[in-house]
C-alpha cells in the first residue's frame, strides 16, 4: 500500500484496527457448511514432472496414464526446466494424444526455479528461449502458465543469519519501486506472451487475496511476489500445508478465484506435509469446483501413487460436503489478523516513530517538572 496514494491519519488507522477486533470478537460461532458440488466435472489440470527427464519419460511411458487423461479430459502443465530433445518428445507424445498441455515456465535451481520481482531479465530470457524452441520442434501449447512464487531458496540461506533476513526483510518493505518495476516488466510479458498466440496462466500465492482486499503489497515487497493478471489465475490452496483448516481455507479465499488449484497429493513434492488423501483431496475438489470450473491439481504423481486417477474417472461431483465449524472459525480468524496485519504494516514505520517520540517528550515533560520542582524546593523559606 502506498501511503501517498492512501492518506490516511494514524489515530484512524488504529480505530479501525480497533474495530476489526471488536468485529472478530463480537463473531458468533459459524456452523459448519454444507457444500454443494456442481453436479458436472470441472476443467481438471494436472501439474507434473519437476524431478528430471527420466521420472517424466517412465510416468507418461506408463500405459494407463494417457487414456486417464483423455477419458477425464484434463491438460498437463509441464514445467520447462531444460529445452532438451527429450522433454520435446515427451510434449509431442501428449500433442498426438489430444492431451492439451501447457508450458509451466520455470527458471533452472541455481535461479530459485519460480518467477519474481528479482529475476525478471532471467524471465524474459527464458520466455524468448522457450519461444524459439517450440517453434524449431513444433510444439503445441493450449496456454503458458508463469509460477510467481517467492524465492524459498534465497529465505531459506537467509534463515540462518537472523539479523541479515531481518535487514533484507525491512529493506525491502520501503523498497515500493521494486515492486512496481516488476509488475509493469511482467504485464509486458504476459503481453509478448500472447502477442505469440498462448493465452497466460499466473499461479499465485494464496495471501493475494487478503493483499487486494486492503489494498496493500507489503508481502510482494518482503517476498519479492508480483500481483500481475493473465487469461486466468490459479490460487494455489494447498491444505496439505494446513490439515486442520482443511477445505476452509478454499472456501474462505476461493470466492473470486478464476481457478483454484489443490493439493498436495505427493509427499516426495512437499516434503514436511502430509499428502492429501483421497476424502481430503475429493473434498477439495468439490469446494473448489463450487467457485470455479478451473481446477488445478498438485500433482500427477501423487495422483497416480495414490490411485486417484480411476476414481476420478467415476466420481460423483453432485456429492455435497461439509467444511467442520472450528476450521471455518479458524479461516476467518487468520483471515481478520492478516488483513489488519497487512492493513497496520505499511503505517507500522511511522507508529513506532511516533511513539518514539511520544516517550521522548513524556520522559523530557518528566524531567523538566522534576527540576522545576526542585528549583521550587530551593526557593521556598525554610
Amino acid at each position: 500500500m502506498q501511503l501517498s496514494a492512501h492518506p490516511r491519519r494514524i489515530d484512524v488507522l488504529v480505530l479501525g484496527v480497533c474495530l476489526l477486533a471488536s468485529v472478530a470478537a463480537a463473531q458468533p460461532q459459524p456452523a459448519g457448511i454444507r457444500v454443494q458440488g456442481p453436479g458436472t466435472p470441472p476443467q481438471l489440470g494436472f501439474a507434473c514432472c519437476e524431478h528430471g527427464i527420466p521420472e517424466m519419460q517412465a510416468l507418461f511411458a506408463n500405459p494407463a496414464v494417457i487414456p486417464s487423461l483423455q477419458t477425464l479430459r484434463a491438460s498437463v502443465a509441464l514445467p520447462i526446466l531444460d529445452f532438451s530433445p527429450q522433454r520435446a518428445a515427451v510434449v509431442h507424445q501428449l500433442n498426438q494424444a489430444n492431451v492439451p498441455v501447457i508450458a509451466w515456465i520455470m527458471l533452472s535451481k541455481e535461479h530459485g526455479f519460480y518467477l519474481n520481482a528479482d529475476n525478471v531479465p532471467l524471465a524474459r530470457n527464458r520466455i524468448t528461449a522457450f519461444d524459439q524452441w517450440t517453434r524449431a520442434n513444433n510444439l503445441k501449447w493450449v496456454a503458458v502458465g508463469l509460477d510467481v512464487e517467492p524465492n524459498f531458496a534465497e529465505l531459506g540461506l537467509l534463515k540462518g543469519h537472523p539479523l541479515r533476513l531481518m535487514a533484507t526483510l525491512i529493506r525491502r518493505s520501503f523498497n515500493e519501486h521494486r515492486i512496481a518495476s516488476a509488475r509493469r516488466a511482467y504485464s509486458a510479458l504476459i503481453a509478448q506472451i500472447r502477442a505469440s498466440g498462448y493465452p497466460v496462466q499466473i499461479y499465485q500465492m494464496p495471501y493475494i487475496v487478503a493483499e487486494r482486499d486492503v489494498h496493500s503489497d507489503l508481502l510482494d515487497r518482503l517476498l519479492g511476489t508480483v500481483d500481475v493478471r493473465g487469461n486466468q489465475d490459479y490460487l494455489m490452496l494447498y491444505t496439505s500445508f494446513a490439515h486442520p483448516v482443511g477445505a476452509a481455507m478454499i472456501w474462505s479465499l476461493g470466492r473470486n478465484a478464476s481457478g483454484i488449484a489443490v493439493g498436495s497429493t505427493d509427499g516426495a513434492a512437499t516434503p514436511g506435509a502430509a499428502p492429501l488423501n483421497w476424502t481430503e483431496f475429493s473434498r477439495d475438489l468439490i469446494v473448489a469446483s463450487h467457485f470455479t470450473p478451473h481446477i488445478g491439481i498438485y500433482d500427477l504423481e501423487g495422483c497416480i501413487r495414490q490411485g486417484f486417477l480411476p476414481r476420478l474417472e467415476s466420481m460423483d461431483w453432485s456429492q455435497s460436503v461439509v467444511i467442520p465449524a472450528d476450521a471455518v472459525a479458524r479461516a476467518r480468524r487468520f483471515g481478520l489478523f492478516l488483513r489488519a496485519a497487512l492493513w497496520v504494516g505499511p503505517y507500522l514505520a511511522y507508529i513506532i516513530l511516533a511513539a518514539i517520540l511520544l516517550i521522548a517528550w513524556l520522559i523530557w515533560h518528566w524531567r523538566r517538572r522534576r527540576k522545576s520542582r526542585e528549583i521550587s524546593k530551593q526557593n521556598t523559606p525554610q
